[in-house]
């Protein structure tokens, strides 16, 4: 007979990343720095993929289940600099700079051999939407036809930056198992969706000694140790994202969060709000299905454009 403890020790197990991609790359961009990307599909429109700070590709892993099943497409979802299984020789320079380029050179080494590089829809969440809106505005990227982020906007992030150590002092700093993270995870609201945290939780932490288990688990990257960048990553920010020029989405957990400057710009219809409902910050975790209609509309919308450049 199965034991209630053995039921929910069950339920807040890991998922494995085959559930939900084909294929886990090894991406050298530079020597030394090799980034783990998560790949799914081989033709039409890519969705490039750029998790926010703590997270890793795998924040993605529900909402490329889903998406895949709703439109023929591609996913890149990299681990970034000091997050996920990328190794890099230098690890804490997280600077907006520094990763705008990496996220260039993985794109460029994924997609060197082909002749005609496919449209593109740059998503980012929370760090990495900052870093997609930079990515973006820079250039960086061939055939971007739409730009997403996903609960950023500068106002609010530098205002909440005063609250960023507190919160990442609440947090606990070690855990007793993976299990006991999903929990955690979940319980404390981190993410609402028990799916997501089974597959995107894991890739969170790691081994406080790698040849020893029952020693516990601790956090992959300290996000205390990135505060020099803060700043960097969300100043200006809200000008950058209505400077670029593909079709911008701006996908919010509260309407509240919009600050002066997008105010006006929603207004004047500059780009494309949606405001979901009973969702975190972990928007695309926690609502994967919605959000991945909003993209569903994109695509179908932009059809003939996709169309010409596929």
């Amino acid at each position: 007979m199965v034991s209630p403890q053995d039921i929910e020790k069950a339920s807040y197990s890991a998922l494995e990343w085959t559930e939900f991609f084909d294929e886990k790359k090894s991406i050298e961009i530079e020597e030394g720095d090799i980034f783990n990307v998560y790949v799914k599909g081989t033709t039409g429109p890519l969705f490039y993929l750029i998790h926010g700070g703590g997270y890793s590709g795998l924040t993605w892993a529900c909402f490329a289940e889903i998406i895949t099943k709703k439109l023929e497409c591609q996913i890149v979802a990299p681990d970034l600099r000091g997050h996920g299984d990328t190794l890099t020789k230098d690890e804490s320079d997280l600077s907006s700079e520094r990763q705008i380029k990496d996220i260039q050179l993985v794109y460029q080494k994924l997609f060197a051999d082909r002749s005609k590089p496919p449209p593109m829809i740059l998503i980012g969440h929370s760090m990495g939407g900052a870093l997609a809106i930079r990515a973006c505005e820079a250039k960086l990227l061939p055939n971007v036809v739409a730009l997403a982020v996903i609960d950023v906007v500068e106002g609010s992030a530098m205002s909440s930056l005063k609250m960023m150590h507190h919160f990442l002092k609440s947090r606990p700093q070690q855990f007793r198992s993976v299990e006991e993270s999903i929990r955690w995870c979940v319980k404390s609201g981190t993410t609402r969706n028990l799916r997501a945290a089974r597959i995107s939780m894991p890739a969170q932490i790691r081994r406080v000694d790698k040849n020893d288990e029952k020693k516990g688990y601790q956090w992959r990257i300290t996000l205390t140790r990135t505060e020099p960048f803060w700043i960097g990553w969300f100043n200006d920010l809200s000008q950058k994202f209505l400077n670029c020029t593909p079709a911008k989405i701006l996908i919010l957990a509260n309407v509240d969060r919009l600050d002066k400057d997008l105010t006006i710009g929603s207004m004047q219809g500059k780009f494309q709000t949606e405001i979901l409902d009973k969702v975190g910050h972990a928007v695309h975790e926690d609502s994967p299905e919605k959000v991945a209609d909003i993209f569903v509309a994109l695509v179908n919308r932009y059809k003939v454009i996709f169309n010409k450049m596929l």
